[in-house]
């Protein structure tokens, strides 16, 4: 017999800590007291799932179930369980944790709210008719970030075609633009309703969701006699200080 099999024989097995009616948890350090059947409420949600049968969880110094995922808006998740009424602030971030722990009333309720609804089913539904719209906000970022070195404000060139039509003019305010062509990230045309300011509005309200500063002005060209000027081409001006 091995030393380590002669210091654990006989040693009885530690039992599994049997679930109480309360549950205290720690939900990456905030403190949640619940029970143990608004846990369960819907079978199908990972938090049913992590306290049926045997506990799925480490705990605490203090005893408490510890889930490690941000916390600062389970509350949210723990007052639906209890009352079925979804929240009516921080919506967006309560649907990320509902999504999260799979809890799909309460999924489906914001998703029905004036907020996403208008998120999901208006805006959302545009900005996919939109040809490479999500590649080209990653693109004027990162063109952003290359140019911040050593200034205050970093300025890309956007041109805006919002019709088959414009597209044809393409070539001709290209050549037009006095401007590195390299420099200029183009949307559109689409087939949709929303106009070029209802895109611009977009792109501004993503690329400031990631805790950008920017704005956005029309480029004016100088006009000579024998030139012909376009109005597709907006100046997106980041600001770092």
């Amino acid at each position: 017999m091995s030393l380590q099999d002669f210091k654990t024989a006989g040693r009885p097995s530690e039992a599994p800590k049997p679930l109480t009616p309360v549950v205290h948890l720690n939900v990456g350090g905030h403190l949640f007291t619940t029970s143990l059947s608004v846990l369960r409420k819907h079978p199908e949600s990972k938090l049913a799932n992590l306290f049926s049968g045997q506990p799925k969880l480490h705990t605490d110094l203090q005893g408490r179930y510890f889930i490690d995922h941000d916390g600062s808006y389970f509350g949210a998740i723990l007052e639906f369980l209890r009352t079925d009424r979804p929240p009516t602030k921080d919506i967006q971030e309560v649907h990320r944790e509902a999504i999260y722990y799979n809890i799909t009333p309460l999924i489906k309720q914001l998703e029905e709210s004036p907020q996403l609804f208008g998120e999901l089913v208006a805006r959302q539904q545009f900005l996919s008719a939109v040809p490479h719209y999500k590649e080209n906000i990653e693109v004027l970022i990162r063109v952003a970030r290359a140019e911040a070195i050593a200034t205050r404000q970093s300025v890309i060139m956007i041109c805006v075609l919002r019709t088959e039509e414009d597209l044809g003019f393409y070539d001709s305010a290209i050549n037009s633009l006095a401007a590195n062509k390299e420099s200029v990230v183009t949307f559109g045309p689409w087939k949709a309703i929303p106009s070029v300011k209802d895109l611009l509005d977009c792109i501004k309200m993503d690329i400031e969701s990631q805790g950008y500063k920017i704005s956005i002005q029309p480029h004016v060209m100088e006009k000579t006699f024998l030139s012909k000027t376009y109005d597709f081409f907006y100046k997106l001006t980041f600001t770092w200080w």
